[in-house]
């Protein structure tokens, strides 16, 4: 299978989290996709256990305030890029990148002081993709071409 260029930053569709056109890093150093939360918290709902999060921080243009809840998650511990082991929540979700759509795992994490709200890990880079570190935007460009 011949993989796809990708390149260090982009916009892609998060449909599960009602997110079209959001500015993704790709970061073929990190392991897993990372997404900036406002709020998590595990909570009681309906008599299950679910986490409960919003995206995104609130001065970011892509910001709600809607409440989601899933009762599939999981904690475990990672090593930031700085060195720093802290746990973390992690969530299924799709992610729509050249028009295709893949499940994959994201942290949750605060990414306020990064420039990009999301991070693209090899744990989906692996799949079908090759980074250029010298483009960007590729399949945000296609996504326009196609719709035209």
């Amino acid at each position: 299978m011949e993989k796809i260029i990708i390149g260090r930053k982009d916009k892609v569709d998060l449909p599960d989290f009602g997110l079209e056109n959001i500015h993704v890093k790709v970061d073929s150093g990190a392991y897993s996709c990372s997404i900036d939360c406002h709020y998590y918290q595990e909570i009681e709902k309906d008599g299950q256990r679910v986490l409960e999060v919003i995206f995104l921080e609130d001065n970011h243009p892509l910001y709600t305030g809607d409440r989601y809840y899933f009762p599939l998650y999981r904690l475990k511990r990672v090593k930031s890029s700085i060195g720093k082991v802290q746990d973390r929540f992690f969530i299924q979700g799709k992610i729509v990148v050249f028009g295709k759509e893949y499940e994959t795992e994201f942290s949750l994490s605060k990414r306020h002081e990064m420039k990009n709200p999301i991070l693209i890990g090899r744990k989906l880079l692996n799949k079908e993709f090759l980074v250029d570190s010298s483009l960007v935007n590729l399949s945000y460009k296609n996504k326009k071409k196609v719709a035209k």
